[in-house]
């Protein structure tokens, strides 16, 4: 299944992509796509008959497939060509820190580039999203514990990150900087998951060509791992790295500036596309 949520930011209703692409009114059957709903609830979608569905009208605004989101984590780091582009060693173990999930925001929303801003960057990244409590649990039943995977822009300040001191979220959490979607596709929709293209460009100037296939630390590693240091609730979303080309690893280096348009997509996940615009006190 590829599950949305549409409408304006706020009051965004679920919905479900049909066959034929077209989204499909989920409100008369579920309150919101969230971590209960993951839990429990997709089964009780199987079972629906989906051509029955209102429609929704096509260009109306898609949000964040997920609501709620607990646990917004991400990892650094995860591909080796990315890690010598930056000039950063190959990590022995996965680099976890913290994006703040106030940072959400739908898949073709505009993104803020923060007050004083020199150095916003795109990182096009597989997000994992948790289905069921996860604590401990073995690299071999690890993605038994997700419920499915969606496109994220872990958009970046690269000086707030690296620059000011302190943990990399100070350049991850800025408002906006976590597109999400378009949709959330359920695993069962994904054959290998350790096998799928990635690309983003910048105003149609092509930047970022990869593959989860190059992850230094597979989704099945990242999420055991993860349960290791923490529990990991059905909602919880982990964004697992980004494939060479980001603008920090260019010569010289290239940074977002306002007016810049950003597409990016994920095989079989769908595609995003942002505006870069100035901060507005």
């Amino acid at each position: 299944m590829k599950l949305v949520r549409y409408g304006q930011p706020g009051d965004e209703k679920p919905g479900l992509v049909d066959s034929s692409g077209t989204i499909r009114d989920l409100s008369g059957t579920l309150t919101d796509i969230d971590g209960a709903t993951l839990a429990t609830g997709l089964e009780q979608l199987r079972s629906l008959d989906i051509e029955r569905l209102p429609a929704v009208p096509a260009g109306t605004r898609l949000g964040p497939p997920l609501a709620r989101v607990g646990n917004f984590i991400a990892v650094g780091l995860n591909f080796a060509d990315h890690a010598a582009e930056t000039g950063a060693a190959i990590p022995s173990e996965p680099i976890l820190f913290n994006k703040a999930p106030s940072c959400i925001v739908g898949p073709n929303d505009d993104v803020t580039i923060p007050r004083g801003s020199k150095k916003t960057d795109w990182e096009v990244e597989l997000a994992i999203v948790i289905g069921r409590r996860a604590s401990y649990v073995h690299a071999n039943e690890a993605l038994d514990y997700v419920a499915g995977y969606c496109i994220c822009n872990d958009v970046s300040e690269r000086e707030y990150q690296i620059e000011r001191g302190g943990q990399w979220m100070k350049g991850k959490g800025c408002p906006t900087f976590g597109p999400l979607g378009p949709w959330l596709v359920t695993s069962d929709e994904i054959a290998d998951v350790q096998n799928l293209a990635m690309w983003l460009d910048v105003n149609g100037e092509p930047m970022q060509r990869g593959s989860t296939k190059t992850m230094i630390f597979d989704c099945a590693k990242i999420v055991s791992y993860t349960s290791h240091f923490m529990t990991l609730e059905p909602g919880d979303v982990i964004t697992t790295g980004t494939p060479p080309g980001v603008g920090l690893g260019k010569k010289p280096p290239r940074f977002l500036n306002p007016g810049d348009v950003v597409t990016l997509g994920i095989e079989g996940l769908g595609e995003q596309r942002q505006v870069f615009v100035p901060y507005a006190a």
